[in-house]
């Protein structure tokens, strides 16, 4: 089940809806401090915010000053549920074919999406012809370490140089994810003109595992990868070209 499908079926988005109501996840606790830190001002921006689900990233936008957003997700339950606001708009569509006009967003951002996306190297040059120049490409997404292993353990890393598809189990069976190495991240953005302003990891703090004790095993391996990076300000039309 790939994941512009697997979010509208009904056992996989009650499980999933459940873990965000109890906070049992990593979402509240890590994934979205970590981003929210390391985004740029947004005060007057036109964001583009990739796999919005219901809406929490791009209404938090909105609310820090964006101009305006734009919140796409495949999932036609996820934005069915999704919250309102005068400046987020929001559309259904499957990143693997989103396209946008050239120059049109200041800031791209995408919270725990871009593992689902099979073709990472055409997206990245998608979301470069989108920014104008100096833009920002802002992103959380399922740890290397933790997509890696063709068969699925908790602290085992084996198979890391081996990219592609892997199916998971996570509250139905058949989950699609793609693994592709930190090092590939990093150098398709490269090619695609960014300039890397931040990698991380986020993981608890002591003190939030005492208090959250299913937090321990993310101090064991990283769930998260957090990549910030910004478009350079004079791309070749070979570039360009190339990203095409």
């Amino acid at each position: 089940m790939n994941g512009s499908e697997l979010y509208d079926d009904p056992n996989f988005l009650h499980g999933y809806r459940e873990l965000r109501r109890t906070g049992l996840g990593i979402n509240d606790a890590l994934e979205i401090p970590a981003l929210a830190a390391a985004l740029p001002p947004v005060e007057g921006a036109r964001v583009v915010d990739l796999g919005c689900g219901e809406g929490g990233t791009a209404v938090r936008l909105a609310e820090a000053g964006a101009a305006e957003v734009l919140a796409v997700d495949a999932s036609e339950q996820m934005l069915a549920a999704a919250v309102p606001h005068p400046r987020v708009r929001y559309e259904r569509a499957d990143l693997a074919v989103l396209d946008l006009p050239e120059r049109s967003a200041d800031l791209v951002v995408s919270s725990m999406a871009l593992h689902y996306v099979e073709d990472f190297d055409a997206l990245v040059g998608r979301v470069a012809r989108w920014l104008a120049a100096s833009g920002a490409f802002v992103f959380t997404m399922e740890h290397p370490i933790m997509t890696a292993p063709l068969v699925a353990a908790d602290c085992v890393v084996d198979d890391y140089a081996d990219e592609g598809r892997r199916e998971r189990t996570w509250f139905v069976d058949g989950v699609v994810k793609y693994h592709r190495t930190i090092g590939t991240i990093v150098a398709v953005l490269r090619r695609h003109g960014f300039r890397l302003d931040l990698i991380d990891e986020p993981l608890p703090t002591p003190e939030q595992v005492a208090a959250h004790p299913h937090l321990a095993i993310h101090r064991r391996r990283p769930p998260v990868l957090l990549v910030a990076a910004t478009l350079g300000e004079t791309r070749s039309r070979q570039q360009f070209s190339d990203a095409e």
